[in-house]
């Protein structure tokens, strides 16, 4: 059973009351407190030492990777983070500087937006750390992953790939820029890229009952992506595995229309997990890059591309794809139409 079985199942009966919004599965739970026009942003989320960093690893990036991994999902709901608390486990024989020192590291992204770490706990966990943070957000409606539309552009922040280089502990929530995204366009469906580009655009494609087709060349391929590659370093994640199809209509960022019916499946070549990746491999399966992943009336496409420009001209927007009627993930390049089988990162798998 992987992560996702697991929480299906764990989740299928949960207690809610009427403050419940939105629950499990998005970014955040979204809670009405009452107040006209403010809703509340509630999430959690733990990193492991082994699993999201080596003990090697900086202190402060440590602490660091912790509070933004919960800034980056406030972020995809266009929302504004308040406060946190920490809970901190950690094997008896812990090293006092090196703790104070995560905290170091979450205390200055803290401060830089605007968070307010108001508590926590300390408990002994034999052999290895964890760190979980809870975090508090506040937003006017809250972006869904379940509102994407046939038609829709689908627009990355960033760059993708090869984030064990090190932007798993380094990167940028993108807080400021979802803010504005809400504040600016009726943005229809978003998500920050934790678990590679392929998982979480299904996680969009699933809540909203719809489709999508990605192009090849306009996924943005990180320097790092290409790099990891060229040294053939171990997998973050997963490659994704390409079910190549017959030929289909071509299309560019900018025609926006109903995608063309699938054809039938001729065959099936899996990528090899333990040859080489491509770097748009590592773009598409690479997890924790923690940049946005939206989608918009495809009439806004070109709007959206223009004001961004000018609000953040340091960071790359890219439309990607486009999102269809018809079910399924499908990679389009110069061969053809590949289907996306799988996947970033699972726990469990």
């Amino acid at each position: 059973m992987n992560e996702f079985e697991l929480i299906a199942k764990l989740t299928a009966s949960l207690s809610s009351n009427p403050a419940v919004v939105t629950g499990v599965g998005d970014d955040c739970a979204v809670l009405d407190v009452g107040a006209p026009g403010r809703r509340l942003l509630f999430k959690t989320d733990a990193i492991v030492e082994g699993i999201h960093f080596l003990p090697t690893a900086d202190p402060r990036k440590i602490g660091h990777k912790a509070l933004g991994r919960c800034l980056s999902d406030i972020a995809a709901m266009g929302g504004r983070p308040l406060a946190a608390l920490i809970t901190l486990a950690l094997p008896s024989n812990f090293d006092v500087p090196f703790v104070s020192a995560i905290y170091d590291g979450m205390n200055a992204l803290a401060r830089r937006y605007g968070v307010a770490i108001v508590g926590g706990e300390t408990t002994t966990n034999p052999e290895r750390m964890l760190i979980s943070v809870s975090m508090l957000g506040e937003c006017s409606n809250g972006i869904l992953r379940s509102g994407a539309k046939s038609g829709d552009a689908i627009f990355v922040t960033g760059e993708l790939g090869g984030s064990i280089l090190g932007k798993h502990l380094e990167f940028e929530p993108r807080v400021a820029e979802g803010q504005w995204l809400a504040e600016h366009f009726p943005i229809h469906a978003m998500i920050d890229i934790s678990d590679g580009l392929v998982n979480d655009l299904r996680h969009i494609l699933k809540a909203s009952g719809v489709g999508a087709e990605l192009l090849a060349k306009s996924i943005p391929v990180s320097p790092a992506a290409r790099q990891r590659c060229s040294k053939v370093a171990p997998l973050w994640g997963r490659p994704p595995v390409c079910r190549f199809q017959e030929p289909l209509a071509p299309w560019t960022p900018t025609d926006f229309g109903a995608a063309p019916a699938h054809k039938r499946a001729c065959g099936s070549v899996p990528i090899n997990a333990s040859a080489p990746e491509t770097p748009l491999m590592a773009a598409l399966g690479d997890g924790e890059d923690f940049e946005l992943l939206l989608c918009v009336s495809g009439k806004q496409a070109v709007p959206l591309l223009d004001a961004w420009k000018k609000q953040f001209p340091a960071l790359r927007l890219t439309c990607i794809g486009k999102i269809r009627s018809e079910p399924g993930l499908s990679l389009r390049d110069k061969t053809g139409i590949h289907t996306l089988e799988s996947h970033g990162y699972v726990h469990f798998a």
